[in-house]
């Protein structure tokens, strides 16, 4: 079987037979009044960390989830958007989206305010969205786009764009790793169809997020993963693997480069009351302001005196300079 083949039937075997901690993850349950999760989904919850960021989803998004799982983000997307459809769930793997009808219809039981109709789940997978272009707010996915070859995983970012909106998000976690995987592991298929051996490094993913048209990149959360051990994966040294949570805009690509925000923060320590970079940064003299790693580059090297940069806290909420 090819990779995809092989990750496909993984996938039919934990959806009828849970694997708990199968994926490790590392975040807390999302807590809301009303929202409560059955047991079995969060036993299914294979991701690495969490795609719902309820900053994201005002005025009741269409949303589009790619790799159903066990409906848990599913139900937790429709907690924002109660309406017929307003998430549409895909998986190419049947008894995954058996399994996911199943543990919806329970969650009715324990949610007064769902309705299945707010889900609505559907055959299909990430290289061929069954939806029209630009018809949806948001498209998320948990640990699955790191799954994919480097020419699939374009496939996938491709798609993801031509269905949103413009302005649209995409709402991501994976695994990235802290060096190249070797690739005697990268072509271990059963370790791929696990998340264990598919991941890029943190600059090859959002290279490749950027060179697919996303203009801009939030980092929401970076936290360790897993630990590919030297002698379990016949390595030279210990490689930890990291949960990446990330939201990527459609928006225009700015003339000099995609803007990322990783937390960082420049402070203006000059002689005046404020700096102004004449390039839409204003920074009042010992006041932190948001930036992207580009434009804290560029202040860096325009005042190496004057300009402190905070270093990346891997946690962005939003309001940057861009």
């Amino acid at each position: 079987m090819g990779y995809l083949e092989t990750a496909a039937a993984f996938y039919s075997e934990v959806a009828q037979t849970p694997e708990i901690g199968l994926c490790c993850v590392q975040s807390s349950p999302l807590q809301l009044p009303g929202l409560h999760i059955p047991d079995i989904m969060q036993e299914m919850n294979y991701g690495c960390g969490s795609t719902v960021h309820p900053s994201e989803l005002i005025n009741e998004p269409t949303v589009l989830y790619v790799g159903v799982g066990g409906g848990l983000e599913a139900l937790q997307f429709a907690y924002f958007s109660r309406r017929k459809a307003g998430v549409i769930a895909i998986d190419p793997v049947a008894d995954m989206r058996d399994a996911a009808a199943h543990n919806l219809k329970l969650a009715v039981e324990s949610n007064q305010w769902f309705d299945l109709n707010f889900v609505e789940i559907r055959s299909g997978d990430a290289f061929e969205l069954p939806v029209p272009d630009a018809s949806v707010d948001v498209v998320a996915q948990n640990c699955l786009f790191n799954i994919f070859e480097p020419a699939d995983l374009d496939r996938a970012l491709a798609e993801a764009y031509r269905v949103l909106k413009p302005g649209g998000r995409l709402q991501m976690s994976d695994p990235i790793a802290t060096r190249q995987i070797p690739l005697h592991l990268q072509q271990d298929e059963r370790l791929r169809a696990m998340c264990l051996s598919g991941a890029m490094t943190y600059n090859e993913y959002t290279q490749r997020i950027i060179a697919n048209g996303f203009g801009q990149i939030e980092i929401r959360a970076r936290r360790p993963y897993r630990l590919l051990d030297a002698p379990t994966y016949q390595l030279d040294e210990h490689l930890l693997l990291e949960s990446l949570d990330s939201v990527a805009f459609k928006v225009p690509m700015p003339e000099d480069g995609a803007c990322i925000f990783t937390g960082k923060t420049a402070i203006y320590a000059g002689k005046e009351n404020v700096f102004d970079d004449r390039a839409g940064h204003i920074l009042p003299r010992g006041i932190p302001a948001a930036v992207c790693d580009k434009t804290a580059a560029k202040l860096l090297a325009l005042l190496p005196d004057e300009c402190i940069v905070t270093p990346s806290t891997w946690h962005y909420q939003g309001d940057g300079c861009c």
